[in-house]
Parts: C-alpha cells; sequence; structure tokens
C-alpha cells in the first residue's frame, strides 16, 4: 500500500503529460487544417477569356446570300442619225433625243433620270474602185434612263421607240435595286449567323468556351447583276401592240465575314 501511494503521484504527472500532448497534438492538426483551409481560398480564379494579344482567339469565316427582285431597270438607248452635213446629222440627232426625251418625261421619268453619257460625230466614206470619198456624217448619242416604276418599263421602252423610230436602238438592260442594303443586309446577316455556328462547333470540339467578339470584319461588298443585253429595234413591239415584256427575275447578292472571338476555358 506505501509503495502505491508513493508511485500514485507520479503516474498522474505520467498521465497528465500524455494528455496535454495529445492536445498539443490535435490543435496542430486543427491549425494546420486551417493553414490549408486559407491557402485553398487564397487561389485566384480562372480569368475570364479575354481580347488581349497573349490571349488565345478563335478567327472563323462565313458566307451567306440574300435575294430580292429587283425594282429599277437603267435602259441605255442609241440615236442615230446621219445626213449630208456634221450640222444637219448633230440637228437631226438632237431632235430625236428631244422626242425620246418627251416620252420618258410623259410616263414619269424624272429629268435627274435620264443622263447624256455619250455622243460621237464622224464621217462616213465610201470606197468606189478603192479611193475614199466622203459621203455624209453621222450623229450617235447616248441616253441612260433610270426606270424606277416596273408597272411603266416596258411601256416607256416602247414609247422611247415609237417617238423616235429607226433612229433609236436599245443598247442594254440593267436591273438593280433602289435600295440595295436590304438585299446586302440579309447576305451580311446569314454570314454573320454561320460565322457563329462554325465557331461554336470548334470551341466545343476543342473544349472550350467563346468569349467576346474581337472583331468582326465584312469582306465583300455585294454588287448588281446586268440582267440583259443589246436589244435591236425588231425585237421591239410596234407602235399599238402590248408593251415590251421585262422579266426582272431574282438578283443574289453574296457576302463573306471574319469574326475573331476570344476562348475561355
Amino acid at each position: 500500500m506505501d509503495e502505491q501511494r508513493k508511485k500514485g503521484p507520479a503516474g498522474s504527472r505520467r498521465r497528465i503529460v500524455a494528455v496535454v500532448a495529445l492536445g498539443a497534438v490535435l490543435l496542430g492538426a486543427a491549425g494546420l487544417g486551417l493553414v490549408l483551409t486559407g491557402v485553398a481560398a487564397a487561389t485566384p480564379p480562372v480569368a475570364p477569356a479575354s481580347c488581349a494579344n497573349s490571349a488565345p482567339h478563335l478567327t472563323v469565316e462565313g458566307t451567306g446570300q440574300g435575294s430580292g427582285t429587283p425594282d429599277v431597270l437603267s435602259a441605255v438607248f442609241g440615236f442615230s442619225t446621219t445626213a449630208s452635213t456634221s450640222a444637219a446629222a448633230l440637228n437631226q440627232n438632237n431632235t430625236e433625243v428631244a422626242l425620246a426625251l418627251q416620252a420618258l418625261t410623259a410616263k414619269g421619268v424624272a429629268k435627274r433620270d435620264t443622263q447624256t453619257t455619250g455622243l460621237n460625230l464622224s464621217a462616213q466614206y465610201a470606197y468606189p474602185h478603192g479611193v475614199p470619198t466622203l459621203t455624209g456624217y453621222q450623229a450617235i448619242e447616248t441616253i441612260t434612263a433610270t426606270l424606277r416604276k416596273p408597272s411603266t418599263e416596258g411601256t416607256a421602252i416602247d414609247d422611247v421607240v415609237n417617238a423616235t423610230g429607226n433612229a433609236a436602238q436599245v443598247n442594254t438592260l440593267t436591273f438593280s435595286f433602289g435600295n440595295p442594303a436590304v438585299v446586302q443586309d440579309k447576305a451580311r446577316t446569314a454570314a454573320v449567323h454561320q460565322a457563329v455556328a462554325h465557331a461554336e462547333a470548334m470551341a466545343a470540339a476543342a473544349g472550350r468556351t467563346l468569349g467576346p467578339v474581337c472583331s468582326l470584319t465584312d469582306n465583300t461588298q455585294p454588287t448588281g447583276l446586268q440582267a440583259g443585253q443589246g436589244l435591236d429595234n425588231e425585237a421591239l413591239p410596234a407602235s399599238g401592240a402590248p408593251a415590251l415584256p421585262l422579266e426582272p427575275g431574282t438578283q443574289i447578292a453574296s457576302d463573306e465575314v471574319t469574326m475573331v472571338y476570344a476562348l475561355g476555358h
């Protein structure tokens, strides 16, 4: 009994030291956890996609088309007259052109939509026995008329030819749009939609996300299409016949765009 009493305090002290040591270990582990938790919380977030030069980019192209029915017709008329003198040839030609302009005005063609686009006066020769002989002069004047009323285009051309007879010739007919931006914008819109679809598909295949659009470039300016060639007087209706049939058909505008996206993770 006396020995147990002597060992008792020492044993108690050892148990106390063990408990203190275990508590220190637990506190240390808890402290380490706090430190690790703090490190994890301090990890910076992933930077968003950026258009900066050092960031990854994706460049795609898209093409598109837009169509519509032309509502404007440009008609180029040529008027040819011959006479024994240059002055007489010019005077006769002026008379024919004036009659043509009157016919166009009667069909509602504004003065600003008619323009003289060519004038030529030349001597005419015959070559009997190989000797050049002056026979007279020929005057040719070209008028371009912009016809903005599809319902009267054919009758306007018919009236010009009827007013000037054999002096007139229709050189070219060209259909176009009074407001070409409508069809051009359809083509641009289709091109952009295709470029966006390509970008989405490529980014998904690469396991990336699309960021902001860094640039968008329109590479093409759509142009009008020429709808017809020259017509001689034999192809035109005689006076009193139905108006010249004209079919504007459909014109297609094409466009191409280039888009550059920033790529995300």
